[in-house]
């Protein structure tokens, strides 16, 4: 089973929009928890995750990963849209591979390559890891960001729509 991780920050919309294509997820019996790891928000972020079912913790990702039930993680950006199909996908991955996996760009959702490479953004396509990997990678990562950026992986059979970059607020 599969324990999803959604770390946030002051994105109470692009959770909303995360959680929603998670139901099928929840429904098969795939997901078997999801966990939204605030990292200081001021909006409206726990209500929407409390509303939604979510156990909501405040801290990093690495909170989130000792409290993962699931023997997989997948490390999803609020905003971020999982496709149909995603669910045979990783249960097909998970059920044969060890190895990290990401999802690909849904067709309206692709940038040019280089616009890829330079965003920064190694967790826009989500990341499907094992709870030791991830474990492992938190204790030199801070964040979800980092324990994507420069891990190998496969990739599935399944898109994911891309979260729209972030407006970098004044604080």
């Amino acid at each position: 089973m599969l324990s999803v991780l959604i770390e946030t920050r002051n994105d109470e919309e692009g959770l909303a929009r995360t959680l929603a294509s998670l139901i099928g997820g929840a429904v098969e019996g795939v997901v078997r928890d999801v966990i939204v790891c605030d990292t200081g928000s001021t909006d409206q972020t726990h209500r929407v995750a409390e509303h939604a079912g979510c156990h909501y913790v405040i801290g990093g990702i690495a909170v989130g990963i000792r409290q993962a039930k699931g023997d997989w993680l997948l490390l999803l950006e609020p905003g971020a849209r999982l496709v149909d199909g995603w669910i045979d996908a990783v249960v097909a991955h998970t059920s044969r591979q060890t190895m990290a996996a990401r999802f690909s760009r849904a067709r309206g959702s692709r940038t040019p390559f280089l616009a890829r490479v330079f965003s920064g953004r190694a967790l826009a396509e989500g990341l499907l890891i094992s709870k030791h990997q991830a474990a492992a990678a938190s204790k030199r990562a801070g964040s979800a960001e980092a324990i994507a950026r420069g891990l190998a992986t496969k990739r599935l059979d399944a898109e994911i729509w891309v979260a729209p970059p972030k407006q970098r607020s004044p604080e």
